[in-house]
């Protein structure tokens, strides 16, 4: 049996853990310790700051091909109740809205329209980059270019080539779920499987973009599963160095065809928190999704290993259709609140990790802080930060 302060030992080391290693750790029931021992890697790496970004998040159409277990948001068939599809008039006018806001980022997801060509997509990007050209463009999971490339028949990497050439800046990482096939067999049998979805962020890695990865739990997979999944995506970025930040999802039943399972507690959120982080060695960020686990347990989560709490978001669909109840959106000024009573220094970034601003207390300055975009790849020390203004392209 594996013990925790052998664990503990390597980790603090900056030795990379095994399999076993990270199951012992969701099995280990001293949930403060395990906690410590995140945070102490957490802070070899960030110190005691905190990220978040302004940003606005855009879904143009909840109409969706594709039946996953776990999804509200999704609508099969335009008419359906609940059912939207945005013109592109509506879409680009909402990003046009925003121009008086200090945003850095929109965050483009939608469902698998049947209906909608191909040049919508890009049209879509083409007006954003219009009318607000400042803003970087982070859009469309690997489960969405899966889908353009076989709905119209182009590769991989002429999809997000095109989709480039409008203006697309880098992928989320939605749509990662877990990657063992008997859960995805379970839960999204019709969408793009594990090996295509780290191909996918590999293609755009090796294409210059970066990306984030999720996982999604709480559902029906196991310890050894989530294990498996984080292991996963450690190997592929040992190989293509481009995922930024590592976003833990928490199920949300409500309204899905799930609904009937529990969601997973407080204490299990801040146990995959610090289980990821221990595990990641090699992504740099760790974000405490606000939207999806409330901002209070986010506050826990920057003590649990994550670096990273999100955004202003400003309209937030997904999980609220999900039976989410936290806010929609929050305020650039409610998010530095956050941060500072959780006891970090809250430090405004860019989508690629670069710093807009540092709200400053005490001895922390502003040029403390310079250069900073994360390490790629396995880190031991506390970057450097990059500061960039609110007016610098991304």
């Amino acid at each position: 049996m594996t013990s925790f302060s052998n664990v503990a030992e390597k980790a603090r080391a900056g030795e990379r853990l095994s399999f076993d290693e990270g199951v012992s750790l969701f099995n280990y029931p001293n949930l403060p310790a395990l906690g410590a021992l995140a945070n102490d890697v957490r802070e070899r790496l960030h110190g005691d700051l905190a990220f978040f970004n302004v940003n606005m998040h855009l879904n143009a159409t909840n109409v969706c091909e594709a039946s996953c277990m776990f999804c509200a948001f999704a609508r099969q068939e335009e008419g359906n109740p609940g059912a939207y599809t945005m013109s592109l008039a509506d879409a680009i006018g909402r990003v046009e809205a925003s121009k008086d806001k200090a945003l850095t980022e929109v965050h483009v997801v939608n469902g698998l329209h049947p209906g909608l060509p191909f040049d919508y997509y890009e049209e879509l990007l083409r007006g954003i980059k219009r009318v607000r050209p400042d803003l970087h463009i982070k859009g469309f999971t690997a489960v969405e270019i899966e889908y353009f490339a076989q709905k119209f028949g182009m590769s991989r990497e002429e999809v997000l080539s095109r989709l480039v050439d409008c203006g697309l800046g880098s992928l989320p990482g939605g749509g990662a779920e877990i990657f063992a096939p008997s859960v995805r067999q379970k839960i999204c049998a019709d969408k793009v499987d594990a090996d295509g979805w780290i191909e996918i962020h590999q293609i755009a890695h090796r294409m210059g973009l970066k990306s984030n990865c999720t996982m999604l739990y709480g559902h029906v997979e196991s310890i050894e599963e989530r294990v498996d999944h984080l292991c996963r995506l450690r190997e592929a970025q040992d190989q293509t160095g481009g995922f930024q930040c590592f976003v833990p999802l928490a199920f949300h039943p409500a309204n899905t065809s799930m609904q009937r399972l529990p969601p997973p507690t407080g204490c299990e959120d801040l146990r995959v928190y610090a289980v990821s982080r221990l595990m990641l060695d090699n992504i740099p960020h760790l974000k405490a999704y606000w939207s999806m686990v409330g901002q209070k347990t986010a506050q826990v989560a920057l003590w649990f290993g994550a670096d990273d709490i999100d955004g202003t978001v400003e309209e937030e669909r997904i999980y609220h259709m999900a039976g989410a109840r936290t806010p929609q959106a929050l305020t650039r000024a409610e998010l530095v609140h956050i941060v500072r009573k959780a006891g970090r220094t809250p430090v405004e970034r860019d989508t690629l990790y670069r710093v807009v601003r540092v709200e400053a207390e005490g001895d922390v300055s502003r040029e403390a802080a310079a250069d900073h975009a994360g390490p790629t790849r396995r880190a031991t020390h506390l970057p450097k930060l990059r500061v960039v203004t609110t007016e610098q392209p991304t």
